[in-house]
């Protein structure tokens, strides 16, 4: 039985893994698919000491090879169901493998919604970003296009007015706006087209525009993406009796990171929380303590 399984091996569970690992007393596992929004990110430029940037993938990889130095050990596996037990919890692979742990953390993350546009995907975390707190300085009086769905691309492209004044918001799936958003759209006369769009513009992932399916091109220099639709990786964490919130992110204690589970943890985007890299790195730092305690007295009553 492992002391502790992490399941998710983006920005918060791994380092929780390095800090749970430096306690060295403990055998922790990390279950991860190798897959996850920071995989999709091309440059972090808000993360202390990275003052030229670095990709999600390559923060992962040296997340993980930091982790092992600690001893920490990993598997590829998807987790399809968790159940508690009297002394701790019991995970089930894809492939029908068995894990066992005295503690869980949580660190499951979410997916953005984002239609397959041709040549997006390596522009994302480069020149056209998701998250307004992360990468808003990236816009800054930059000519900047909004793909998004109905009021959520809206909500979005308003949001991005205190950036830049130069905007346009293309509906790209055509579903309905509400007039309240419509009319502020008008009135800061950002350019407003409900139309999908067709492919993405670009040079070695910096935004060059957008062409429309009606054959138009749209220039811009950079570019966010609002969807909705989100889908938030709760699943186990409502298997084992975790409260959710009304968006399905999990609910947590906001000193320990504790879920209304005993002995099971969330971090990240899983959690209730600005869906930030680096709050993604506080909240593992900070559950990897608690679970340490936790851990101590188990250890003590056993």
């Amino acid at each position: 039985m492992k002391d502790c399984i992490i399941v998710g091996g983006g920005i918060a569970g791994l380092q929780a893994a390095i800090q749970l690992g430096r306690y060295v007393d403990y055998d922790v596992l990390v279950i991860d698919q190798g897959q996850g929004r920071s995989t999709l990110c091309k440059k972090y430029n808000n993360i202390l000491g990275w003052t030229e940037g670095i990709s999600g993938e390559e923060l992962r990889r040296r997340g993980r090879e930091q982790a092992k130095s600690f001893g920490v050990s990993f598997a590829e596996d998807s987790i399809e169901s968790a159940q508690s037990t009297s002394d701790g919890f019991i995970l089930t692979g894809a492939q029908g493998s068995r894990y066992e742990a005295r503690t869980l953390l949580l660190a499951t993350g979410l997916s953005d919604r984002i239609p397959e546009i041709e040549d997006l995907y390596p522009t994302l975390g480069e020149s056209v970003y998701v998250c307004p707190d992360c990468d808003g300085y990236e816009i800054q009086d930059r000519r900047t296009v909004v793909l998004g769905s109905g009021s959520s691309g809206a909500g979005m492209t308003l949001l991005l007015r205190e950036r830049t004044k130069d905007l346009i918001y293309i509906n790209h799936e055509q579903t309905p706006v509400d007039q309240e958003l419509l009319s502020s759209m008008e009135a800061y006369g950002i350019q407003y087209m409900e139309q999908p769009a067709a492919k993405i513009l670009q040079e070695q992932g910096r935004l060059k525009g957008v062409q429309l399916q009606s054959g138009e091109m749209i220039e811009a220099e950079r570019g966010f993406v609002s969807f909705g639709g989100n889908q938030v990786h709760s699943g186990l964490a409502k298997q084992l009796g975790a409260e959710l919130a009304h968006n399905r992110h999990v609910i947590t204690d906001p000193r320990t990171k504790m879920t209304t589970a005993e002995h099971v943890w969330a971090a990240g985007d899983l959690a209730v929380h600005s869906e930030l890299a680096t709050a993604a790195m506080g909240d593992g730092v900070i559950s990897a303590i608690w679970i340490h305690k936790a851990l101590k007295k188990l250890k003590a009553s056993s």
